[in-house]
């Protein structure tokens, strides 16, 4: 499950207001009095699921800690067009100097969130789970699957540290999926790593299933597998190794598959191609000191 450290998202958050050159916001400083106050209201301009906003409230705290934040909705909430999502007071050139990095992290979250929600929805009362992978932004990880929490999915493992993931090159390196399974297996006897580590294997033929059957891993992954055969996979497996799904799987066939009997389905683009959710900042001036 995604953590988020705020030591890292501080430094996260003060790298983006450092490339925004925030802290010197030549239009506010030429259009705007240094004393003048406004009120900002976040609004939400197409539906989706909110995801960001505790990120969002960071950035306007550290460019200026007069300003007053009042959230209306909170991360994982589904909002409509016209929901009001905040409402913020106070000086109004820092505001507006704090604005597009806050968005940026608002739409973009939300955005991973949303798609990732319409994918839960799809595949409601199958039982299948909606899972990420780590096609992620450098950087952004831990926020991208903090999102997808939000939106109602299952992170997949953080790191290469988290869970053995053997792949085409893996099995290419050791020789066959059993030897790959068998290395994997003797790392983590040697007590050097964690405990919990998991070995998934990850099949593009029958063949390959049958061979990762015989060996036992915990997960094993179809690949670009059609319905039909992850149905005739779903026979072959039993139920105490955990069977995904990955590949081509959009949200025309998400349900197809899910209704295979697959434990869950893997989405790279919840993370990698999700559009951003339309979310504006509106200011309202008080009237300039005389």
């Amino acid at each position: 499950m995604a953590v988020v450290n705020i030591h890292d998202v501080d430094e996260l958050i003060c790298r983006a207001l450092l490339e925004d050159a925030a802290n010197c916001d030549l239009t506010a400083q030429a259009t705007i009095a240094a004393a003048q106050t406004g009120t900002a209201l976040i609004t939400a301009k197409a539906a989706g699921v909110l995801s960001g906003l505790a990120v969002g409230d960071r950035v306007f705290s550290l460019v200026d800690a007069g300003i007053t934040r009042e959230w209306q909705r909170v991360d994982g909430d589904a909002v409509a067009a016209g929901d009001c999502i905040a409402i913020l007071t106070g000086p109004l050139r820092a505001l507006l100097s704090a604005e597009r990095t806050a968005l940026n992290f608002i739409q973009h979250l939300s955005g991973i969130a949303s798609a990732t929600h319409a994918f839960v929805e799809v595949v409601a009362g199958t039982g299948c789970a909606v899972v990420d992978t780590r096609k992620t932004t450098p950087g952004l990880r831990h926020l991208e699957k903090q999102a997808v929490l939000h939106g109602g999915g299952v992170n997949h493992r953080m790191d290469l540290a988290s869970g053995m993931l053997i792949k085409e090159n893996h099995i290419l390196g050791a020789g066959s999926i059993a030897a790959a399974i068998t290395n994997c297996r003797a790392l983590l006897r040697s007590g050097e790593h964690a405990s919990d580590v998991w070995i998934e294997v990850e099949c593009e033929t029958m063949d390959e299933l049958r061979e990762a059957v015989d060996a036992a891993p915990d997960i094993i992954l179809l690949d670009n597998m059609s319905p039909q055969q992850t149905r005739q996979a779903r026979d072959m497996v039993p139920a105490s190794i955990v069977l995904e799904s990955s590949g081509n799987i959009t949200l025309s066939n998400a349900r197809a598959y899910a209704e295979t009997g697959v434990d869950r389905i893997a989405i790279g683009a919840i993370t990698h191609s999700a559009p951003a959710l339309d979310i504006s900042m509106r200011v309202s001036a008080a009237a300039p000191e005389v």
